[in-house]
C-alpha cells in the first residue's frame, strides 16, 4: 500500500514533500493530526488531485479530501478520504498469454481528533480503515486473489514554542518555530490471498522556522526526516512473522549493512516558502532518498493564491534530478477552504436582518 505514503496536497508537495510541522490546515489529517488543535478557523476542508505516472500511463490518479470542525479552543475533530486509482491492469500468465483485465484501486478512510495539552503542545490520533483491491479474484500460482483490508492508527505530536502574537503586545512575533513528530500507518498486515505483507508504517520528524520581518512578508523553511518502520527486505528471506509493533523497534537495527544502511533508509525533505500579505505564496523544495533505497531524488516548485481570505488554491510541480524518471511531469492541484467563526456569525446577522 505505498499510496499511503504519497503526498496528497499541493502545498507540501511544492516544498519537497515536507509538512509534519507546517502551518495547520485541513491537510493535517495526512501530515500530523495534532496540528488541527491549533487551527484558526472553525471549519475547514481541502480537496486535492494529482495524475500519477502520467509519462507512462494516462489512467492513474491520486485524490484526497479532508475536513475538520473545531469543537473548542482545545479540541478539533477531523475526517479524510484518500483514493488511488491505478487504472486498468492486464494480467498474463508466465508465457505472456492474456488472462483478464482488472481495474485496480485503493482507498483509506480516517477519523481523527486533536487535543491541546497546554498552550504550546498538542497530540492527535487517527483511526484508519484501508482497502486495497489490486487483483480482484485473479488466480495467481493456483490461489485466488482478494482485496486486502486492514486497520491502522496515526499518532502525532505538535509543539509550537511561540504563538503568532505575544501576550503583552498586538505585534506579531518575528520568529516562529514549530516541531512535529508523527507515527503513521501502525496497523495489521494486509493479505491479498497469497500471504501477509506489512503496510508502510513510518516515523516522521519535522520542524518549521517562520520569519516575519514585517506585516506583509513571511519567509518559511521546513525540514522533514522520514523512516519506514518495517523490516529491511533481505534476498531469499521470507516475510517476517513479527507484528508491526515489534518491528517498530527491530527495524532500527535489522539492515544487513548495519548502521550505515539504516541511515540510508532515512528520507529527507527540505522546503521554503515566501508569502506576501497572505495573498500569494511562492514555494520550492527538494526530496532525497538514497540510491540504494529507491533513488527518488527531485526538486519541487509551486505557488498558492488566497481568495477572499477563505479559499486557497495551490499548485505543485515535480522536477526529477535524472532524465527518464517515471515521476517526471507530476503535478498536483489543491483547494483549501477555511471558515472562521466571525464569518459564520456575520452570515447569521445578515440572515436575521433579511428576515
Amino acid at each position: 500500500m505505498p499510496f499511503l505514503t504519497l503526498t496528497p496536497d499541493s502545498k507540501s508537495a511544492a516544498m519537497g514533500d515536507a509538512g509534519v510541522a507546517s502551518a495547520p490546515d485541513a491537510n493535517a489529517m495526512y501530515w500530523n493530526t495534532s496540528k488541527l488543535a491549533f487551527v484558526d478557523n472553525k471549519y475547514g476542508a481541502s480537496f486535492s488531485y494529482a495524475p500519477w505516472l502520467r509519462d507512462i500511463v494516462q489512467d492513474m490518479g491520486l485524490m484526497s479530501a479532508n475536513g475538520y470542525y473545531k469543537v473548542s479552543d482545545k479540541q478539533t475533530i477531523g475526517a479524510s478520504v484518500t483514493y488511488f486509482d491505478q487504472g486498468d491492469i492486464q494480467f498474463t500468465n508466465i508465457f505472456g498469454d492474456y488472462l483478464e483485465e482488472f481495474h485496480s484501486k485503493e482507498f483509506s478512510l480516517a477519523l481523527g481528533i486533536a487535543q491541546k495539552l497546554n498552550s504550546d503542545f498538542s497530540m492527535g490520533l487517527n483511526l484508519k480503515f484501508i482497502n486495497s483491491n489490486l487483483v480482484g479474484n485473479t488466480v495467481v500460482n493456483g490461489q485466488a486473489g482478494k482485496p486486502g483490508r486492514t486497520g491502522a492508527i496515526d499518532l502525532g505530536f505538535y509543539y509550537n514554542k511561540t504563538r503568532p502574537t505575544d501576550k503583552n503586545t498586538d505585534k506579531p512575533k518575528k520568529l516562529d518555530v514549530d516541531y512535529g513528530l508523527v507515527l503513521q500507518n501502525l496497523g495489521g498486515k494486509v493479505n491479498y490471498g497469497f500471504g501477509e505483507y506489512f503496510i508502510p508504517a513510518n516515523i516522521k520528524f519535522g520542524t518549521k522556522i517562520s520569519h516575519k520581518p514585517d506585516d506583509l512578508n513571511t519567509f518559511t523553511f521546513l525540514i522533514d526526516l522520514n523512516k519506514l518502520l518495517v523490516p529491511t527486505p533481505k534476498p531469499n528471506t521470507p516475510i517476517s512473522e513479527k507484528s508491526i509493533f515489534s518491528t517498530m523497534f527491530s527495524s532500527w537495527g535489522d539492515a544487513p549493512g548495519g548502521f550505515q544502511e539504516e541511515l540510508e533508509e532515512v528520507m529527507g525533505s527540505v522546503g521554503a516558502e515566501y508569502s506576501y500579505a497572505d495573498l500569494i505564496a511562492l514555494r520550492t523544495g527538494y526530496f532525497y532518498e538514497s540510491g540504494n533505497k529507491g533513488a527518488r531524488q527531485y526538486f519541487t516548485t509551486g505557488f498558492g493564491i488566497t481568495l477572499k481570505d477563505i479559499y486557497k488554491l495551490d499548485m505543485a510541480y515535480l522536477i526529477p534530478t535524472k532524465a527518464g524518471n517515471p515521476l517526471a511531469n507530476t503535478w498536483r492541484i489543491s483547494l483549501n477552504i477555511g471558515i472562521p467563526t466571525k464569518n459564520l456569525k456575520s452570515k447569521e446577522i445578515r440572515g436575521d436582518e433579511e428576515e
